[in-house]
Formats: structure tokens, C-alpha cells, sequence
């Protein structure tokens, strides 16, 4: 996390104030601008936390707000402690004490061993914007909640960032859900989140997710997440960077297609190479479809890049692909309330009739690709190597970046197509 103080703009900005808020320190607007109150209610916790009371969030302070950021603390178990007293004094449920301590014998509490306490709110945030660093809390505090969750990375991405994995469930029948292959389509990344959360929560208190039973899915089901594939672009986008080299060989790339706005417009990773037409499906007519259209260097979208698979971000979800072997994909992006569903003239079986479910539950239409972006996506090549089924989720309606106060609707609208995908196959 950068240095924040007063006057500081941005997804971090807006992270610290929910975490402020969560400390019991604020109760402040999340609107990314640091300004007086916000430098108040950090002064406060600064002093609550016996940290010297300068308003500027540095090292020290970013470290102290980390169970806000990440939803949890790691607590020192002393004589005379119990799961009751433990849960009253940080205000957490025994349920979620009992479930981020499966190891724990809770009428035999050692002292000296070590508990996670899951702090008393919902971890994924649903109304301010992202950056990477949210992403990895968000992966961080639920892995602690939920220790039966199992994460870790597929790769980095091109600036070096962890392109992070959850997976959940124990059954034969695997899927794989993937969000934010584009820059500007960001929101996918909270949709996938609070899936996790929900289900997790569902499976951990023995209920239900859409109607359905989580444990069944859970013992029919592996369901792998990746909730981010372009972190890069996303901080782009959001004003998480906005200096250094990355950024200004971005923005110089933008200066070549002053069509597309800037940041706003950027789809690409980082290096100006769109990862949805990275794939081995057809890339050669996708690079001629896009050459057509002046896309012809990197560029802050549709350039197909050198060669298949040369940016590190696809080439991760290749591999992770054939090493995972799912029985169905979702590939989360937006905007147009539309499922794409077939590549080409291949047709896997029940993949007409699973679209057709999605689209019932959703209200979203089940169209073909258009000709013009039909080629090298990742849905694309996961139908024709397969040949099975795969789809493109065109999530919300509106203008590229959808902003968070879509998410409400776009998420009603696809947690049947997430919580149903993983047992319709």
C-alpha cells in the first residue's frame, strides 16, 4: 500500500476509509478523497493504536489497519480465556470462531496457541473500487475465515503481481470461473469475491446458496476462482497508478489511440496486449480482424499481441487450464446482459441447454459472438480444445467502466448462473 495523507486520491484512498470505518474510528464517506475527515479519523486511530498521531498513513499505520483490511486477528490465547469470552471481547460469532479454528478443542483452549478471530462484517466490500491490494486482502481474510478454502496463485502478472486462485470444494466434478481479463471490466472481480464469501459462509453454517444445498455442491463440486486476471490494468483503470514506468509507457501507448479515453477506456494489460485475444482459437483471423481496425501496435485494447499466449497473464490461465481440467468454464466480463456460448461450429454437448438455463435464471440473452471479437478468446479456446461447455458472461448494461453501484443487480442476477454452473454438468 502507497504512503496516504491528506489530499491523496483513489481505490486506496477509499479501501483506508472503509477500513476506518470498520475500526469504529470513522464514519466516513467512501469516496476515495482524502481530505479533513478522513485525516481526523485516522489521527484517531492512530492514537487508539499508540501510533504517533500525524494523519498520514504510512507503514506502521497501514500494518495496525490490516485485520480491517483483511477481516481478522490473530489472537494469543492467556490462562483463563474461552471460546465465549474470546468471541464477546473482538464481537465475532462462536460459529465463526469455531470455523476459522477447525483445530481447536474449545473446552481445552491452550494457553499461548494462537486463534484467528474473524472480525464482525462482511469481508468483500461491494461499493468502492478496486486495486490489487484489495484483491490479495480479500484472499488473505477469507482463506483465514475459511481455512477450507484453498489459495494460492497461477502466476504474476506482467508488473509482478500475485494472479491469485481460490478453490473450494472436494468434488470430481471441476469448474473454473475467471474475471477481469479486462481492464475496465473490474466489477467481474467483486462478483467472483462475494460468491466465494457467500457460498463459504452457506457450506460453514450447513445452508444454502440460491436454493441449494452448499454441502451437496461442495462434496460434488471443486469450483476454482480466479477472481482477477489482469490486476495490472485494473489498478489502471481505478487510479491505483498513476506514476512510474508502467504507467507512463501506458500512457504514451494511449497517445497512439486517442479513441479509446484514457484510463477509463484501457481494456489491455499493462503492456497494451488484450488478453482475451491471446488465445489458440483462431488468433490469426483475430489478428486480421484487428489489423482491419487500425489495431496494429499495443494499444489500450483489441491489439492480439505478438504472438498466442506472449503475455504472461494468458499464458498463466492456459496452463492453470490444462493443469485443472475443467468440466465448464465462466469467463466473466461486461457489459451487454448477453451469454456468449458457442465457438465456431463447435457445439459441446448440453452447452445450448445449459446457456439457455443461464439465461432464464439471469434475463440475459444467449447470442452468438459478433463476427469481429470471435476469435482468440479464452472461451473460445477452452470450447475448441475441450469441447466442452464454455461461456463469455457480458455481465450489466451500460458504459465500460460499469461503476460499483451496479454490482447489487449484477450480482442478484448471476449467483444462480455460479451457484448452478458448478452442478449443472
Amino acid at each position: 500500500m502507497d504512503i496516504l495523507k491528506k489530499g491523496s486520491t483513489g481505490p486506496q484512498v477509499s479501501l483506508l476509509q472503509l477500513a476506518l470505518n470498520r475500526s469504529g474510528t470513522g464514519q466516513l464517506k467512501k469516496d476515495g478523497i482524502f481530505g479533513i475527515n478522513t485525516e481526523n479519523a485516522l489521527k484517531r486511530f492512530q492514537a487508539q493504536y499508540g501510533l504517533s498521531p500525524d494523519g498520514i498513513c504510512g507503514k506502521l499505520t497501514h500494518q495496525a489497519l490490516m485485520p480491517w483490511y483483511t477481516g481478522f486477528l490473530s489472537v494469543k490465547v492467556q490462562s483463563g480465556d474461552s471460546l465465549y469470552s474470546l468471541s464477546r471481547r473482538f464481537g465475532a460469532s462462536l460459529q465463526a470462531v469455531l470455523t476459522a479454528n477447525p483445530q481447536i478443542s474449545p473446552k481445552n483452549l491452550q494457553p499461548g496457541s494462537s486463534l484467528v478471530i474473524p472480525l464482525p462484517f462482511e469481508l468483500v466490500p461491494t461499493d468502492i473500487d478496486y486495486c490489487s491490494e484489495l484483491i490479495g486482502f480479500c484472499v488473505t481474510g477469507l482463506k483465514a475465515r475459511y481455512p477450507f478454502l484453498k489459495t494460492g496463485k497461477i502466476g504474476s502478472s506482467t508488473m509482478g503481481k500475485p494472479l491469485w486462485s481460490l478453490m473450494i470444494g472436494e468434488g470430481r466434478n471441476r469448474v473454473a470461473y475467471n474475471g477481469s481479463h479486462h481492464a475496465n471490466e473490474w466489477i467481474t472481480t467483486p462478483v467472483l469475491l462475494k460468491f466465494t464469501e457467500d457460498f463459504s459462509t452457506a457450506y460453514a453454517s450447513d445452508g444454502e446458496i440460491y436454493g441449494e444445498k452448499a454441502s451437496e455442491i461442495f462434496n460434488y463440486s471443486t469450483i476454482c476462482i480466479i477472481p482477477a486476471v489482469n490486476p495490472d490494468g485494473i489498478d489502471l483503470v481505478t487510479g491505483a497508478l498513476t506514476s512510474g514506468d508502467f504507467y507512463m509507457k501506458a500512457r504514451r501507448l494511449s497517445l497512439d489511440y486517442p479513441d479509446y479515453p484514457f484510463p477509463s477506456g484501457w481494456k489491455a494489460n499493462i503492456a497494451g496486449t488484450d488478453l482475451n485475444l491471446q488465445y489458440p482459437a483462431g488468433w490469426e483471423q483475430a489478428k486480421k480482424n484487428k489489423y482491419a481496425q487500425g489495431i496494429v501496435s499495443p494499444a489500450p485494447a483489441d491489439f492480439v499481441g505478438l504472438y498466442p499466449l506472449s503475455a504472461v497473464e494468458s499464458r498463466a490461465m492456459y496452463d492453470f487450464t490444462l493443469s485443472f481440467d475443467p468440466a465448464l468454464i465462466l469467463a466473466y466480463h461486461t457489459q451487454g446482459n448477453v451469454i456468449y456460448w458457442k465457438y465456431s461450429d463447435y457445439e459441446p454437448y448440453n452447452s445450448r441447454r445449459i446457456a439457455q438455463l443461464f439465461s432464464t435464471i439471469s434475463g440475459y440473452l444467449v447470442e452468438n459472438t459478433p463476427y469481429s471479437s470471435a476469435f482468440a478468446g479464452y472461451k473460445d479456446w477452452f470450447i475448441q480444445d475441450f469441447n466442452r461447455p464454455g461461456y463469455t458472461i457480458e455481465a450489466g448494461l451500460g458504459k465500460n467502466p460499469l461503476p460499483i453501484s451496479d454490482f447489487p443487480e449484477i450480482y442478484e442476477r448471476n449467483l444462480g448462473i455460479l451457484t448452478l454452473g458448478a452442478i449443472v454438468t
